[in-house]
């Protein structure tokens, strides 16, 4: 589908933002999605090239279809937005829980199901989780179940879509992203001295790996691990 558009909800800032810098410098026309039409369109404009912008809330799916309206081609779809939801069994926001599941698991879907019709046989969805499925810890009671369930929607939407195929990244403490860099200094230096490769994986190498799961063409119904073997130890 000739200028077939790579599709990033969630690229304003982030994860999402390096992927969307990364594929417009490979010379690909790059649709970045957000809850903020303002914002949408200063980080389109800041990243140059064919970049361009919607404005799209995941929390509230049944305004999606209308927020996608104007998006024809595509090839690649990602989706990476997430919010942090620090709630614990003890002390839970039923709120809290019901957003970040919505918007996640629900939005999400919705998005897919909204845009698969438009998407090239030879394209790509793919998911962004979260290693917190694999390593709970404090407060992750609710991100854990969910990117617990993103492992479950790689493989339901890689036999639905086919030949669309969909995979799912599952970082874990990328050192220089905005949460984890503003963390106080010495804070992550225990998180990488137990992973194997000695240090944080970096939001570039994360961005490597899922161009990787979006170009090639033998990978699907793959839930891939980028955390530097974290989970290892």
């Amino acid at each position: 589908m000739e200028g077939a558009a790579t599709v990033i909800v969630g690229g304003t800032a982030g994860l999402g933002r390096d992927l969307a810098a990364l594929c417009l410098g490979r010379g690909q026309r790059v649709i970045i999605a957000g809850r903020d039409q303002t914002r949408c369109a200063d980080v389109a404009g800041e990243l140059g090239g064919e970049c361009e912008s919607i404005t799209l809330d995941l929390s509230d799916p049944h305004g999606i279809a209308a927020a996608v309206a104007g998006i024809d081609s595509i090839h690649h779809l990602v989706l990476v937005a997430i919010e942090r939801d620090e709630n614990t069994v003890r002390d839970y926001s039923v709120d809290d829980a019901i957003r970040l599941t919505t918007l996640k698991l629900v939005g999400y879907t919705e998005v897919v199901h909204q845009l698969a019709t438009r998407m090239s046989g030879d394209g790509a969805v793919l998911i962004y989780g979260g290693q917190a499925q694999a390593r709970p810890y404090p407060g992750s009671t609710t991100v854990s179940t969910v990117n617990g369930g993103v492992l479950g929607m790689v493989r339901t939407l890689a036999t639905e879509l086919a030949p669309i195929r969909v995979n799912g990244i599952h970082p874990g403490v990328i050192g220089d992203s905005p949460y984890w860099a503003d963390k106080p200094e010495g804070v992550l230096d225990p998180i990488a001295e137990r992973t194997p490769i000695g240090r944080l994986v970096t939001m570039r190498e994360l961005s490597e790996a899922a161009l990787f799961l979006l170009e090639n063409g033998a990978v699907n119904g793959v839930n891939l691990a980028a955390d530097g073997g974290w989970t290892l130890k």
